[in-house]
């Protein structure tokens, strides 16, 4: 029996004819997997640029059906935890007394991931938000549904923001990978990268524990949770130490599944 096409499947063999129109891009690509060692040989550099490239409108698109799919009563049925630490699954998805921070990457599957742990607990998404109005509208009713409150990254963290955290006991989610130009100098798949260090001054700020790690496609709407176990930051730790163990952690999960990274945004432009 011939299996009908998923929105995964739609959204993957859109990209794979557009890859040729974007050749930028392609050689981006390319040239940042070679440069983190991620592929020895340009043939196989080639092979995880174009997978990682469909993957990503594959995984939006997959991500704008979850909420008709994944539900209250089956979201655990969608989860793999085998390849997590048993304490970190524990923390995000069944500890839920005290508000944590999520700490993860342009890698896997971040959309999606966010609307099924927010049926564990509260989300706190910090993302961009978009301009247009219908748009910001039509993501909230249709796909950041329920627990979910996304916040304008330029915004910061609001008096209201840390206090609805702390209240709800929410995941604050920050993806860490994002182009800054402040920040920290720091390592990351072995290059030099201007890094945010906004996640570990907040565990040093608050005292919260910290899940580091990647939700990563393994079927259609199935996921993994890829990470360590649980880290917390002393008060007088070391900032930038600390920014690069999340760093290091990130990497680690990358290196596992690289054709699910975003290899085509220019996330070292110091080197």
């Amino acid at each position: 029996m011939k299996l009908l096409p998923t929105a995964y499947d739609i959204g993957y063999a859109l990209a794979a004819l557009a890859w040729p129109l974007f050749p930028k891009r392609r050689r981006l690509s390319i040239d940042n997997i070679m440069r983190a060692g991620v592929a020895s040989d340009l043939a196989t550099a080639r092979k995880i640029a174009k997978k990682a490239w469909c993957h990503l409108p594959g995984h939006i698109c997959e991500a704008l059906r979850v909420p008709s799919v994944v539900r209250a009563d089956n979201w655990r049925d969608h989860l793999d935890f085998t390849q997590a630490h048993p304490e970190a699954v524990k923390l995000l998805l069944d500890r839920t007394d005290t508000p944590i921070i999520l700490v993860s990457s342009h890698h896997g599957v971040w959309e999606a991931a966010t609307n099924v742990i927010s049926f564990a607990r509260p989300m706190i998404a910090i993302a961009r938000v978009m301009n247009n109005k219908l748009v910001a509208w039509w993501m909230k009713k249709h796909h950041f549904r329920g627990r979910v409150t996304v916040i304008d990254k330029n915004n910061g963290f609001s008096a209201d923001i840390m206090r609805k955290w702390r209240e709800e006991r929410s995941a604050m989610t920050i993806l860490m990978d994002q182009h800054t130009s402040g920040g920290a100098m720091l390592k990351f798949m072995g290059r030099p990268a201007k890094t945010f260090t906004s996640a570990a001054r907040l565990a040093m700020r608050t005292g919260y524990p910290i899940v580091v790690g990647s939700f990563v496609r393994i079927a259609p709407y199935r996921y993994a949770l890829v990470g360590g176990e649980p880290l917390v930051f002393a008060k007088d730790s070391d900032r930038d130490a600390n920014a690069q163990l999340l760093n290091d952690r990130l990497e680690a999960a990358i290196r596992l599944y690289p054709e699910q990274y975003l290899w085509a945004h220019r996330r070292w432009r110091f080197d």
